[in-house]
């Protein structure tokens, strides 16, 4: 725990005495990863200040024996690098439901929440393409042992997610 306070500390000091950039007002495009099971994510970023954004990441997955979605929000704040790089870390939560069709069997269904951090590296080019790549780990906070066709969960689950994106600024 004092380690965790530490490290928030650093994080809002560094924030802080960073150098004021420019990052694009608005970016939506594909944050692809695993995702929990889910797959690719539909990515939505909004800039709050000049160097802060909201990010929101929607995935879902409709099949045959397994169906759900994860929103995931996340407050981010961006230090650039050098040229066209920048380097962010954030913190956030979300929710998240599924339904898996257990052949013979019932189905398993929850619905949960969780909470995340995230860092990662991005480069803005100079027309309107942003790449990234991060790596969020996510602590779920579920009712019960379940088995969503690559995994069993419990209570309090973690899962380390690594991604790749692409979203285009406007």
């Amino acid at each position: 725990m004092k380690k965790l306070f530490l490290l928030s500390l650093a994080i809002i000091g560094i924030s802080l005495s960073s150098n004021a950039q420019d990052i694009s007002e608005n970016a939506i495009g594909l944050r692809l990863g695993d995702s929990d099971g889910l797959g690719a994510e539909v990515s939505y970023q909004r800039a709050i200040r000049s160097n802060n954004r909201l990010e929101l990441d929607l995935g879902w997955r409709n099949g045959r024996n397994y169906d759900g979605f994860k929103l995931a929000g996340l407050y981010q704040w961006v230090f650039p690098i050098e040229g066209a790089f920048n380097w962010y870390v954030g913190a956030g939560g979300g929710i998240g439901s599924f339904r898996y069709d257990i052949q013979g069997g019932d189905d398993i269904s929850d619905t949960y929440l969780f909470a995340a951090g995230d860092i990662g590296i991005e480069y803005n080019f100079d027309f309107p393409l942003l790449l990234s790549l991060d790596f969020r780990p996510e602590a779920g906070f579920r009712d019960d042992v379940y088995y969503n066709g690559n995994r069993v969960y419990n209570n309090s689950a973690l899962d380390f997610d690594i991604a790749f994106s692409v979203r285009y600024q406007f």
